[in-house]
């Protein structure tokens, strides 16, 4: 397994940089890429789904963005622990069939002294949007970085 810093405990600075890069690595669609945060053995629960170590999230999220298109997250820190990062999120995209999404959710992450995810726990719930709706585009500027997102 290779370093993944910042490490814990984390202090607010740290934890903030943990989502950022979180959010940077995500809205790259890369799955390979975005796995290697992960232990090998990293287990998650994504809305009523269970998916176990790399491979499997690899496989997970290749499918997520074949028919989540143009995705665009953003994401917040909401609290933090020790090795623990609670996080909410919003995530647009839109389906094969041209219907834009905004979906909502909270995370529980988990991680090892290196700095790697062993455990995240997603609850995420989906809104039907208009094109006009959409606020989320591409990934975030640095203009925009520390923003609170707005709650609906």
């Amino acid at each position: 397994m290779s370093d993944r810093p910042p490490f814990p405990p984390f202090d607010e600075a740290t934890a903030a940089q943990k989502v950022q890069a979180a959010e940077d690595a995500w809205n790259t669609r890369d799955p390979e890429k975005v796995a290697l945060a992960y232990t090998p053995d990293s287990v998650w629960r994504n809305r009523d789904q269970h998916v176990v170590g790399r491979d499997a999230i690899v496989e997970f999220l290749r499918r997520k963005w074949e028919r989540e298109l143009d995705y665009a997250l953003r994401k917040e820190l909401w609290g933090f622990r020790g090795n623990r990062i609670a996080v909410r999120f919003q995530y647009e995209c839109h389906d094969a069939e041209g219907q834009w999404w905004r979906s909502y959710g909270n995370e529980l992450w988990e991680f090892t002294e290196n700095g790697l995810m062993r455990r995240r726990e997603a609850s995420i719930n989906d809104r039907p949007i208009t094109e006009a709706e959409r606020r989320i585009f591409g990934p975030r500027p640095e203009s925009e970085r520390g923003q609170l997102l707005p709650v609906f």
